[in-house]
C-alpha cells in the first residue's frame, strides 16, 4: 500500500508545476465552472496516457526524430496562440451570472487533449519520468503489479485535475467581475506566452 500511495503522489507531483494546462483550467472554472474546467485536465490525463502508452511499448523512437519533433513544437505553438488569444479575447466578456455552460463540455476536453498531446516536453517527461518508473517497476515487480502502480500515477494525475477544477470553479464566487477579467487575460497571456516559446523551438530546430 505505501507503494501505491507513493505512486499516486508521483502522479500528483507531475500534475503540479503550473504550466498551460493548469493555466487553461484556471480559465476556464472561472468562465464556465467545474465541469469546463475538470475536462481539460482530463484531455490531458488523456493524452498522458497515450505517452505512457507509447513509453510502455517501446516505439517511442518515432516520436523523437527530428521531423516529428519540430512539427509537434509547431503544433503545440498552434493551439496554445489560438487557445491564448481565444481567452484574451473573451475576457472580457465574462458575465458571473450566465457565463456556466456556455460552450460544450467536449471543447473543454480536446482543448486539454490537444495542448498536452502537441507537447514535445510532454513526449520527454514522460520519457524520462516514466520510462525510468517503468524500468525500476519491470525489474522489481510483475506485469499486474506495474499496470497497477501505473494506474496510481493516473490517480495522482485525477486528483490533481478535480483539485484545479474546485478551486478554479470555487474562486469565482469570492472574486469579483473586474478580478476576474484580469486572472483571464493573465491566463490568456501566460498560454500566449508558452505558445511563443513553442514557436521559437520549433524555428530552432529547422535553422538552428
Amino acid at each position: 500500500m505505501n507503494v501505491f500511495l507513493s505512486y499516486i503522489l508521483l502522479g500528483l507531483s507531475l500534475a503540479a508545476p503550473i504550466g498551460p494546462i493548469n493555466a487553461a483550467q484556471i480559465d476556464r472554472g472561472i468562465r464556465n465552472g467545474f465541469m469546463h474546467s475538470w475536462l481539460i485536465g482530463v484531455g490531458a490525463v488523456v493524452a498522458d496516457g497515450i505517452y505512457m502508452l507509447v513509453v510502455y511499448i517501446g516505439v517511442v523512437q518515432f516520436l523523437e526524430t527530428a521531423f516529428m519533433q519540430t512539427f509537434l513544437w509547431f503544433f503545440g505553438c498552434f493551439v496554445l496562440m489560438y487557445t491564448g488569444i481565444e481567452t484574451f479575447m473573451n475576457a472580457g466578456k465574462i458575465n458571473l451570472q450566465h457565463a456556466r455552460g456556455s460552450e460544450p463540455l467536449y471543447k473543454s476536453f480536446f482543448s486539454g487533449f490537444f495542448m498536452s498531446i502537441s507537447n514535445p516536453l510532454t513526449i520527454l517527461f514522460w520519457l524520462g519520468i516514466y520510462g525510468s518508473v517503468l524500468a525500476k517497476t519491470a525489474a522489481t515487480y510483475e506485469t499486474s503489479q506495474l499496470i497497477l502502480y501505473s494506474s496510481a500515477i493516473f490517480i495522482g494525475l485525477l486528483i490533481w485535475d478535480i483539485t484545479m477544477a474546485g478551486v478554479a470553479s470555487s474562486a469565482r464566487k469570492f472574486l469579483t467581475s473586474h478580478l476576474l477579467v484580469v486572472i483571464s487575460c493573465i491566463s490568456g497571456i501566460s498560454l500566449i506566452g508558452f505558445g511563443i516559446y513553442f514557436g521559437m523551438q520549433a524555428f530552432h530546430n529547422l535553422f538552428g
